[in-house]
């Protein structure tokens, strides 16, 4: 039996590594999860004993698996050291004995079944730990702004519905003036026994109480007010300031904004998701602002030729005159540099780019075909 390939580790493999792979693979086999192999586990289980131990690993390196633990109590050439597994049971034991286990933990190897016991109380689903309170839930709000709002930035003062912390007791979820008892449910331990009976064995677990929520104390008078939570439903208002160039989607972070805590804990945060609306005129591609304009192909000539100039609204206000560079081609944007959305927290502009639309003619004049065509031997 190769104990490495086991556990699907190399021969150089770390300790946390060792630790790793055996959580991993006894959660995947654990006999009472769907799924789980009983043969699997108690081989995992073997491997793990053996290479969690350097001591045992550097035997087991030399001799490989059959060897003499130097351990009292423990059965020779057992890698279990200890462990007597007999004939009986899920996994041998003397035959009418009740769980076909008998554990010594001789050899040092307390701290190694401990390993093991958190992964098969974890597949149980049973294990817990010591509870404290939490901090309050984080809030998540969308406010939608206007382009112009993006450009510019703005303030925005929202309200919302949120558990607030209660005013009478501070949050404490009891008057702090009446005192505190000992938990009459663990006697002051913030702790309770609680046994189980599994294939194992019978154990027993170590639970947090739920009458003082492992503290060991109860308050003498809970607040009439919040019933004990700390916390009541109210409203919370806040005024957020949204900078130039914010982005789409763009979140804005206020720490304490969100709901209050249990029993006098902090406060969660406030999330907000800035939208920005659709706008009639200009689309946005990151910083840049996008427009597009419709003209004739008579225009497009005249304003080619420098005959005439035409104008764009821009995004600041008002609007400004555009020439046609001489370089232009049809299906290429017009930058104009500087007049998109400012860079978000920092110096400087997008540009506007000019998308031009060339609508042609339904019909055509002889007049007008004879110019065109006196237009054409001119460019020849």
């Amino acid at each position: 039996m190769n104990y490495y390939k086991i556990l699907g580790i190399e021969k150089n493999a770390t300790q946390d590594d060792i630790k790793k792979a055996y959580r991993k693979l006894a959660h995947k086999y654990h006999p009472d999860k769907p799924g789980g192999d009983e043969k699997k586990f108690k081989e995992l289980s073997e491997a793990y004993q053996i290479l969690s131990n350097p001591q045992k690993r550097n035997q087991y390196d030399q001799f490989g698996r059959v060897f003499e633990e130097q351990s009292s109590g423990g059965a020779q050439g057992s890698p279990f050291g200890g462990w007597d597994f007999g004939q009986g049971g899920p996994f041998g034991g003397a035959q009418g004995g009740s769980s076909g286990f008998n554990f010594d933990f001789g050899g040092g190897g307390a701290a190694d079944i401990g390993d093991i016991f958190d992964a098969f109380f974890e597949g149980l689903g049973v294990k817990e730990q010591r509870r404290t309170y939490k901090h309050g839930s984080d809030i998540q709000l969308i406010q939608e702004i206007s382009l112009e709002e993006a450009f510019s930035g703005t303030e925005e003062k929202i309200k919302y519905k949120v558990d607030v912390r209660c005013v009478k007791c501070s949050g404490l979820g009891h008057e702090p003036k009446s005192g505190f008892s000992t938990c009459s449910v663990c006697g002051g331990r913030g702790e309770i026994k609680e046994n189980r009976n599994t294939f194992f064995g019978s154990f027993t677990q170590v639970k947090m109480c739920s009458g003082c929520f492992g503290s060991g104390q109860t308050p003498n008078k809970i607040c009439d007010s919040c019933k004990g939570r700390g916390a009541v439903k109210g409203e919370k208002e806040t005024t957020i300031k949204i900078l130039p160039g914010v982005s789409d989607n763009q979140i804005i972070k206020i720490k304490g904004g969100g709901e209050a805590g249990e029993r006098g804990m902090e406060e969660g945060d406030l999330f907000i998701i800035i939208r920005i609306k659709f706008h009639k005129i200009f689309s946005r591609q990151s910083d840049d602002l996008i427009i597009e304009k419709e003209i004739s192909l008579i225009a497009l000539l005249l304003y080619f030729a420098g005959v005439r100039e035409f104008e764009i609204p821009v995004i600041s206000g008002g609007k400004i005159k555009v020439k046609i560079p001489a370089d232009f081609e049809i299906n290429r944007f017009i930058r104009i540099s500087g007049e998109g959305m400012p860079h978000f927290n920092r110096s400087g502009r997008g540009d506007l780019l000019l998308k031009l639309k060339v609508k042609t003619p339904k019909k055509i004049s002889g007049a007008a075909k004879k110019l065109l065509e006196d237009l054409e031997k001119e460019e020849e």
